[in-house]
């Protein structure tokens, strides 16, 4: 009732003529479509209405709560958001001044067709679109990409994206976004160290992956409430952009009223400040027959980046 209330003037017919549906019944219908991933004649016939009058519908309201999107998709801006995602982020494994858990996913699609059909092949040999999103510690997505081929690599996404270029800019000062390993090397880009050596390097990427985890929990829940995404979308390319807009809409929408986030588990929160951990030796470390072999540094400038961004803190 509460998205009806924001696009309802968008699906409001200007008469009765031909039985049109009332906007309650279109969002119903475009819900159930999101929830089940079904053909659309599918839908139709579940409704009552044919399936091109089904397609009509499913693409107007899909269109209308994409329109949304710069409401409840929003990242932080102002000096008071942008400290408490960090401190929210910073509860989770004691990690500083990060304002964003980065990562891609791929949504299943059908074939585009077309000469360049074979650019959306992702490295698992279907069809998709690689989608980045950024997310908060409550899994509320703070920016999205949704426009790559899934044969496009994470770090291209990246690179091209408008959110990079306002951390190049200095935007948002010293926060910093936490991803994997398939990255780029950037000053406020924390990755996991490849060969971590030391104990403060092993607590480095214990806290860097349990604050980083909420991206990968925020696309399980978010293809989870909307399995068309998991299933695939069944449509033509132009329209699977705004679906996969409108989803995260919805998403954020659902995760700002609290609905299906998880409790917390103490196993995903470090239980003392890394220092207390460090005294206490209760690090766990994982020591190779080799790790008194003297081995290359495969990732310096990493290092590097790290212990500069501790030094400023």
């Amino acid at each position: 009732m509460e998205v009806l209330a924001l696009i309802e003037s968008q699906l409001e017919y200007p008469n009765d003529k031909n039985n049109s549906m009332s906007p309650i019944n279109q969002l119903l219908l475009t819900l159930r479509y999101y929830a089940t991933g079904d053909h659309q004649i599918t839908m139709g016939d579940f409704c009552g209405v044919s399936r091109p009058t089904a397609h009509r519908v499913i693409h107007k309201v899909t269109r209308a709560i994409g329109g949304l999107s710069s409401t409840y998709i929003r990242f932080p801006q102002t000096s008071t958001e942008i400290r408490s995602t960090q401190l929210d982020f910073y509860n989770i494994a004691r990690f500083p001044k990060v304002i964003g858990a980065l990562d891609c996913t791929h949504i299943k699609i059908i074939s585009p067709g077309g000469d360049y059909a074979e650019t959306f092949r992702n490295r698992k040999s279907w069809k998709s679109i690689n989608v980045q999103a950024i997310c908060n510690a409550n899994l509320v997505i703070t920016d999205l990409v949704a426009r790559w081929p899934g044969s496009v690599h994470d770090e291209r996404i990246f690179s091209a994206c408008r959110r990079n270029a306002m951390f190049e800019l200095g935007n948002y000062g010293d926060a910093v976004l936490v991803a994997d390993s398939g990255y780029m090397n950037r000053r406020y880009l924390m990755m996991p160290l490849d060969r971590p050596t030391t104990r403060e390097e092993v607590l480095f990427n214990e806290s860097q992956i349990r604050t980083r985890n909420p991206v990968e929990r925020m696309f399980g829940i978010w293809k989870r409430r909307f399995p068309v995404l998991a299933l695939g979308i069944r449509v033509a390319l132009k329209n699977c952009l705004p679906i996969i807009v409108a989803t995260a809409v919805l998403h954020n929408i659902l995760q700002s009223r609290g609905e299906g986030i998880p409790e917390d588990d103490p196993d995903l929160a470090l239980p003392a400040p890394w220092e207390s951990l460090l005294m206490e030796g209760t690090i766990r470390q994982q020591r190779s027959q080799e790790h008194n072999i003297e081995r290359r540094d495969i990732n310096p400038e990493r290092r590097s980046l790290i212990n500069n961004y501790f030094k400023s803190l």
